[in-house]
């Protein structure tokens, strides 16, 4: 098996950079900076403990790669970026191969289900970042992070236990789960106050306002008839696979969300995060003011090119009970 990194940012940057140095096969797809480090000089992987250089083949594009029958494709890219993405490897004469979606968000993998037979979903624990081109932190211990992994729409089969174990080798925690959608689900939920951060800043303390945007999210996955599983701090594979630690020389970077923000990369996964709660509530009946609030809050921060931090609690809350929104603290 060939394992093929669509993608390498944080995520894709760390699986990437891990499979390649436990002896796996892989291919990247980059661009700009990343692609030209990586072709340079490898995938600089810092981790808590230290810094190891991993040297692999990295491409501009699907079509640059000669696609075999047994590669595992997986998608690393975010989910504005996705549609796209699975263009480019259809165009490419991608077919049945297996493509893992191992992305936030619960629409990838109906994106891909449209185009491919063979799809997995990837609940992804794993925080990282990209400290610079050609550079990947990933900030946990013992392992770089937790996977659960699994067929789409349900069970799983050999493609995941295949996956799973090159994944095991290259330091990352798998599970195969016989429905990883609900745990999809319940990383959907701490994804919400992804915007919250990159809104309000590291240090803002935003809690109450991350109460209210789950509190809409679990009426809407209920409407909805969606089970979800708590994989946040109650999940005790946290305590013992991946504890978070600095790393020196690496500041502190925030969620994805405030990496595409103050990298300027002209996206984020708003609305596909709180958009996903919003779209749920429209569809079954269930109001959701303040996620739809910070998913138009997210489009309007891209738009106006601002930065992590931006908005003030005051700005928020105000527009916020003008909505009905925010009840009393």
């Amino acid at each position: 098996m060939r394992i093929i990194v669509y993608g390498v940012g944080a995520i894709g940057g760390t699986v990437a950079a891990a499979l390649a140095a436990s002896g796996q096969e892989v291919i990247g797809i980059a661009r700009g900076t990343q692609l030209e480090a990586i072709r340079s000089h490898g995938l600089l992987l810092r981790t808590p403990e230290k810094a190891e250089r991993a040297r692999f083949a990295c491409v501009s594009d699907p079509a640059d790669i000669d696609l075999r029958p047994d590669d595992a494709i997986l998608l690393t890219m975010k989910t504005q970026d996705t549609p796209p993405a699975l263009d480019r490897l259809r165009a490419a004469g991608a077919a049945g191969q297996a493509v893992f979606c191992v992305q936030n968000g619960v629409a990838n993998e109906r994106f891909a289900l449209r185009l491919f037979p063979e799809v997995h979903g990837v609940t992804v624990m794993m925080p990282a970042a990209i400290s610079g081109p050609g550079e990947i932190a990933a900030f946990s211990l013992p392992r770089h992070g937790i996977f659960d992994i699994g067929r789409y729409p349900g069970g799983s089969n050999a493609h995941d236990t295949a996956l799973a174990d090159a994944l095991e080798a290259a330091n990352i925690a798998v599970f195969v789960s016989q429905d990883v959608m609900q745990s999809k689900y319940g990383k959907l939920l701490l994804n919400l106050s992804n915007i919250l951060q990159a809104a309000l800043g590291l240090d803002a303390d935003y809690r109450h306002l991350e109460a209210l945007l789950r509190a809409e999210a679990e009426a809407a996955f209920k409407a909805a008839g969606i089970p979800w599983l708590d994989v946040g701090a109650a999940d005790p594979r946290r305590t013992r696979l991946m504890q978070q630690r600095p790393i020196a020389e690496v500041g502190r970077l925030g969620s994805s969300t405030v990496q595409s923000l103050a990298r300027g990369t002209g996206s984020v996964e708003t609305d596909y995060l709180n958009g996903e709660v919003v779209l749920l509530g429209r569809l079954h009946g269930v109001a959701t003011p303040a996620n739809a609030f910070f998913t138009e809050l997210g489009a309007r921060m891209v738009r106006e090119g601002l930065k992590p931090g931006a908005i003030s609690m005051s700005e928020v809350e105000a527009q916020l009970s003008a909505l009905g929104a925010m009840p009393g603290r």
